[in-house]
């Protein structure tokens, strides 16, 4: 099969010809069809994080794709179904956060195309129990960002517990922000987008932004505060400046929800204004199993528009740049 390899941090992607894996104990073995671009592919492929991939790997969370075979123990999934390998790739099942409903924060967890090789290849090995079935209706093309940006977003409304008529600021419209977006609306919110780019920004108003605010050519905290200040800000640019003016455009009892991993990012926080103003300050990390059904749900029942391109496996080290540099509208996808 044709991979694409992170054989060193920083360094291109290597597009290599390797052996099909073959299924082991509750493995599937996924005919890959299509494969989001995340940052968080790039600052795996960089070694951004404090803890960091084991070289070689192969990136990739958002994969959609056939199942193929099936390994030994495996009953939960079927050759001929089509699923999405998402950032979960397996926890352990039985912690107290698995059997409460927060999978994703168990300590044992294996992440897909960081820990364990991920979708920039032909084909993907994937815990059957943690695989997700995308649905008829749903194509593989937008499921693919709906499988990583669509239930990261998905999941950051859901904890903000945004309430109809609420003000949400969304820092950053693109790959997760356009989904952002859509969540908030679905639930009855009014919504801020704030970006540095006017064509996202356009792309805010397309999706039903009741207002925009371009951060580049104007201060986005004396804007948002203009209208009242917002009740959540949801803080998705890689970029530590924009959470300290999510938080700074926030109302008395408002929400920030922290859900971007800028490299080497700090965000300061004052005392005084965050005890007096009951500010509340949040971490949300990926959507479990069950957000993402929902999501695709939603996705199938017409709520939700993904607004993607698609591009080559060859061609993932342009694709790397082109997003670094901001010129990706939204997402990319990887066609296989």
């Amino acid at each position: 099969m044709k991979a694409a390899v992170v054989t060193e941090f920083k360094a291109p992607l290597q597009i290599q010809e390797l052996a099909k894996p073959e299924p082991g104990v509750n493995e599937i073995l996924v005919r890959l069809e299509a494969s989001g671009i995340c940052h968080t592919d790039i600052h795996a492929a960089h070694g951004d994080w404090p803890v960091k991939p084991t070289l070689p790997f192969i990136p990739g969370h958002e994969g959609i794709g056939v199942i193929e075979a099936t390994g030994p123990g495996d009953t939960w999934r079927h050759v001929g179904e089509r699923v999405a390998l998402p950032w979960l790739g397996r926890a352990c099942g039985h912690c107290d956060y698995c059997i409460s409903g927060w999978e994703t924060l168990c300590e044992q967890q294996a992440n897909t195309g960081y820990s364990i090789n991920g979708g920039y290849a032909e084909y993907a090995l994937a815990d059957g129990r943690y695989a997700v079935p995308v649905p008829d209706g749903v194509t593989a093309f937008d499921a693919a960002p709906l499988t990583c940006a669509g239930v990261t977003t998905y999941k950051a409304i859901k904890v903000a517990r945004v309430r109809p008529a609420e003000r949400v600021a969304i820092f950053g419209i693109g790959g997760l922000g356009h989904l952002a977006l859509q969540y908030v609306r679905i639930v009855g919110g009014i919504v801020i987008g704030v970006d540095v780019e006017q064509p996202k920004l356009d792309l805010a108003r397309e999706l039903g932004a009741d207002h925009v605010v371009n951060a580049k050519t104007s201060d986005p905290v004396e804007e948002i505060k203009k209208l009242g200040g917002a009740d959540v800000a949801v803080a998705l640019a890689a970029a530590p400046q924009s959470f300290q003016q999510a938080y700074h455009s926030l109302r008395r009892g408002g929400r920030l929800v922290c859900v971007a991993l800028p490299a080497d990012g700090t965000m300061t926080l004052p005392i005084f204004e965050t005890v007096l103003f009951g500010i509340s300050v949040i971490g949300s990390i990926v959507g479990t199993r069950q957000d993402l059904a929902e999501v695709f749900q939603l996705h199938k029942a017409g709520r939700t528009r993904v607004v993607a391109a698609g591009c080559k496996l060859d061609d993932i080290n342009s694709c790397f740049d082109d997003v670094l540099a901001g010129k990706v509208p939204a997402r990319l996808v990887l066609e296989f």
